[in-house]
């Protein structure tokens, strides 16, 4: 692993969801909770529309720190849910994701996510613990 500095930026990406996206999450996860994939069920409890769920959103926004570090070396992740992810039925919607390192340790990288939808945090304290030394 090259050498780490708090605030180097270890990845970078956008990242597509659609209601297809939803579909196949909930068929994966078990969690067929209406309001990922129906509006009128959406709309009767007061969301602005149909939502992603958390963790589909928790899942994919860990990806690219996977992509740069390998799932051997992700020792912890954590993330708050701060706001819900809309997934408009033509637009879908985008995620952009930016890791950079927050705090180094012995032999440990903690990873800082940015995570955003429409240019709003969507996880907050969404931090992923690295080994370094491996």
């Amino acid at each position: 692993m090259e050498q780490l500095e708090i605030g180097q930026v270890v990845a970078e990406r956008d990242l597509h969801l659609t209601r297809d996206s939803l579909v196949r999450y909930a068929g994966a996860s078990g969690d067929f909770n209406p309001i990922h994939y129906r509006d009128d069920v959406a709309a009767a409890v007061g969301l602005p529309g149909v939502l992603a769920h958390g963790m589909l959103t928790m899942g994919a926004a860990v990806q690219p720190v996977v992509d740069w570090a390998g799932p051997a070396r992700i020792l912890d992740y954590q993330v708050r849910f701060t706001r819900p992810v809309v997934v408009d039925p033509e637009a879908g919607a985008q995620l952009h994701v930016v890791a950079a390192v927050g705090q180094l340790g012995e032999g440990t990288a903690r990873i800082d996510l940015t995570v955003t939808a429409e240019g709003r945090t969507v996880l907050g304290k969404a931090q992923v613990v690295v080994a370094t030394d491996r």
